[in-house]
């Protein structure tokens, strides 16, 4: 099949152009849960607005954050998608190996690509990176190559990174669920998570950022914390039950002691974005009959009564309103509700086929934006028309790194997975 050019002088006919080839990147697909697709692109596009802004919208970003937090907005609903489709990937295979081999193929290829990219525009002066203070290169790789860094004391080269590592937490927890064989309890640790953090706001609990670093030092913590990941990823994926056990659980406990004393957000926030994934975990269920939709409605209203309970006796401070969290934490939910309301219909193929490219889009766009505030500067006035060929420049290159990178790498995670799969 051939395509037309994937950027033309005009940033409108560019998505015109976009827009074609994502409805026959979705159509030209497997089937996939159309819905959830649609989430992801409409996640995506309001995840690289939010820091789009930064550099073209920075009057109207600024008048609209105290209002609606879009960043939170966007990973919100990333999270729930996640949360309702990382468990039935590991219950369907029915393998802990088979499941972490999609997952690194899945995550991993595109994270290299773009990792190595920066790096060569940082040496190259093109593009600035974040600075590690006295931590050496190679605990700064280490932490990055579990994925946990932000958990880890490490900032993250790329900002949008930190979400990963809360991915990578809740990987290790299903895995733990799925090896005790707890993983049915879904509802429960999503509404034990919520109900801590509302707690923990309330009792006045406050930690500091990355309290176990400060504690231990980032060294330490890293090299611990890498060597146990490893391990227990390894006897999570034996044939052994006793090794898979042992795996599950040392792998829930490292996510659980990470997540909320060592996390750079606050220690509510950490937990209700657990409780949020979960959340999601306990809709699957509802869907495949392995629960009830009572029983999911229920567990729905409580982790929003916590979450949103919790923002508000945090209240406000110098980078959080939390009128601005709470409407963006409740129109998530919506969005989440309103799709899954709309799950019998089919979806529109442009935003399905964005979704299918909303992970490139999401570790590409903030490299764009890395080497225009390093060439051409940020905007001191609002630029729409900047804002839009920001867009018309990043989609054709998010489909070009899915169908080079993305696209052959998942094909070969499932080859090896197939492999390896036990009889």
């Amino acid at each position: 099949m051939e395509f037309p050019p994937l950027v033309s002088a005009s940033p409108q006919r560019s998505l015109s152009v976009t827009s074609r080839l994502l409805k026959s990147l979705s159509s030209a697909g497997p089937s996939r849960l159309g819905w959830l697709d649609a989430l992801r692109g409409i996640a995506a596009l309001v995840v690289v607005f939010d820091h789009s802004s930064y550099t073209f919208m920075v009057e109207f970003r600024r008048e609209l954050m105290p209002q609606f937090n879009t960043s939170r907005y966007g990973i919100m609903v990333f999270f729930l998608v996640s949360g309702y489709i990382i468990p039935a990937s590991l219950e369907r295979r029915g393998c802990v190996r088979t499941f972490w081999i999609g997952r690194i193929f899945r995550v991993y290829p595109l994270w290299a690509a773009v990792v190595t990219v920066l790096l060569a525009l940082s040496l190259s002066g093109i593009a600035e990176m974040r600075d590690f203070g006295q931590q050496s290169a190679a605990t700064v790789a280490v932490a990055h190559a579990t994925m946990l860094q932000e958990l880890l004391g490490t900032p993250s080269l790329l900002l949008v990174l930190w979400t990963l590592s809360y991915e990578m937490s809740f990987y290790l927890l299903v895995v733990a669920l799925f090896t005790v064989r707890l993983h049915q309890q879904s509802a429960a640790v999503a509404v034990i998570l919520a109900v801590l953090a509302a707690v923990s706001v309330t009792a006045g609990v406050v930690l500091p950022a990355s309290a176990l670093s400060g504690l231990v030092g980032s060294g330490p913590l890293i090299a611990f914390a890498s060597i146990a990941m490893g391990v227990a990823i390894c006897c999570a994926s034996a044939r052994s039950p006793v090794l898979r056990g042992f795996g599950g659980v040392l792998g829930g406990v490292l996510a659980l002691v990470l997540v909320p004393f060592n996390g750079t957000i606050p220690l509510w926030e950490g937990l209700v974005i657990l409780a949020v994934m979960f959340l999601g975990t306990a809709v699957y269920r509802a869907e495949n009959s392995q629960s009830t939709w009572r029983h999911a409605a229920g567990t729905a209203v409580m982790v929003v009564a916590c979450a949103v309970g919790s923002a508000y006796w945090y209240g406000d401070g110098d980078h959080f309103t939390r009128r601005g969290w709470i409407v963006a934490f409740l129109l998530a939910v919506l969005t989440f509700g309103a799709g899954l309301a709309l799950r019998c219909r089919r979806m529109p193929c442009w935003l399905t086929g964005l979704g299918t490219i909303s992970y490139s889009v999401y570790l590409v766009h903030p490299v764009l934006l890395a080497v225009i505030d390093s060439t051409i500067g940020r905007r001191r006035q609002d630029n729409p028309a900047l804002e839009v060929a920001f867009f018309a420049v990043l989609l054709p290159l998010c489909l070009l790194t899915y169908r080079c990178i993305e696209a052959p790498s998942q094909t070969w995670g499932r080859r090896l997975a197939r492999r390896v799969q036990p009889p």
